[in-house]
């Protein structure tokens, strides 16, 4: 493998294996696909009461929702990298073309930090020394803008559509096997639990309390599949 191909592997496998980015899209993909296919089971179940029906419902919603998840993950990221880019060839273009202006704006920064004088003019001296650690400096301190990864959308698009597509076949699941008043309990009772283990491995990556965040994610869940129930039952 030569150089170019190998610095290529090496960014794909960082921003696949980022905690932070990769725990954001499982939790959203997971979530979503599993609350909302939850929801068209139990609506059509009330309104139906035949199980090739509701499993119909299901398959439709379970790829509908993970495609469309996907898609809206790739689209938002990749705005998010392409507003990063805009700003990022702005700043460059201000700093080529007026850069005294640049310059007063680092001081202006690290002056609101507590720095004064001789340290101050250093710090100046150096960030402004180079174009790469000014662009960052003015990126991150100015305008609050994190570097994001060319590869970022891929990542999130890919997370959020399996993560969904698995989070819907929780609910869907017993109607494969048992009646339709069997499968009702059963799918909200481990998709329940399924939201509460999600909830509990957030908290444990992240901060807060496991049981805590568990039945927090589980009692939202479930309240808002239930809305569909309602409406099936309206419609029976």
């Amino acid at each position: 493998m030569n150089m170019k191909n190998s610095r290529y592997v090496r960014a794909v496998a960082e921003v696949f294996c980022h905690k932070s980015n990769c725990l954001s899209d499982i939790i959203l993909g997971g979530q979503d696909g599993l609350v909302n296919v939850l929801g068209v089971l139990l609506g059509v179940a009330a309104a139906a009461q035949e199980t090739r029906i509701v499993i119909a419902a299901g398959l439709a919603a379970t790829f509908a929702e993970s495609i469309s998840m996907a898609a809206v993950a790739y689209t938002s990221k990749l705005a998010e990298y392409e507003y990063y880019l805009s700003e990022l060839r702005r700043e460059r273009k201000d700093i080529n073309v007026k850069p005294e202006e640049e310059r007063e704006e680092i001081r202006e920064i690290y002056r609101k930090k507590g720095f004064e004088g001789q340290l101050l003019d250093e710090i100046v001296k150096v960030i402004t020394a180079s174009e790469k650690i000014w662009l960052e400096t003015m990126m991150s301190d100015e305008l609050r803008l994190v570097e994001i990864n060319r590869f970022r959308p891929l990542q999130s698009a890919v997370l959020v559509g399996l993560s969904a597509l698995l989070g819907s076949f929780i609910p869907l699941v017993p109607f494969f096997f048992v009646s339709i008043q069997a499968s009702v309990f059963i799918s909200i009772l481990v998709s329940a639990l399924a939201l509460f283990i999600i909830g509990a491995v957030k908290a444990s990556m992240t901060v807060g309390r496991q049981v805590r965040s568990g039945l927090q994610m589980a009692i939202i869940g479930i309240v808002s599949a239930l809305a569909g129930y309602g409406v099936g039952l309206l419609f029976q």
